[in-house]
């Protein structure tokens, strides 16, 4: 398929202000930023850990995650492995609530859905 396009999103500032761009890759970054802020997420897909992410960098914490704006309106998905002995449905439910409110406190967005899709379970060693 290639590589995954990324598209901006321009907000115009009241008062005639101005402009601020915000590319759907930022976006992407922090809703990924923000599920692995939650205990019992293993990785991103594509192995993304916590680890991998000091050395790398913050932007393949993109890879997991696709971002969608529609005037101003957010829908993120997001696939993440668990760690093993986690309750997926409670796990699910705090990367949501923690997503959802670092994207629109860092951007001004709404954010409609999160919607999360468990790839695998990891076992440590």
């Amino acid at each position: 398929m290639g590589k995954e396009e990324r598209n901006n999103y321009t907000i115009t500032l009241e008062d005639n202000r101005g402009e601020v761009v915000i590319a759907d890759e930022v976006v992407a970054v922090i809703a990924g930023l923000a599920a692995m802020e939650v205990e019992g997420v293993a990785s991103m897909v594509g192995n993304v850990t916590k680890e991998l992410i000091s050395k790398i960098g913050k932007k393949s914490l993109a890879k997991g995650v696709k971002v969608d704006i529609l005037e101003g309106i957010v829908t993120v998905a997001i696939t993440l492995n668990l760690k093993y002995g986690y309750n997926i449905m409670d796990i699910s439910e705090k990367v949501q609530e923690k997503v959802k409110a670092a994207i629109e406190n860092m951007t001004g967005l709404t954010v409609a859905d999160v919607n999360i899709r468990v790839a695998g379970v990891e076992v440590n060693g």
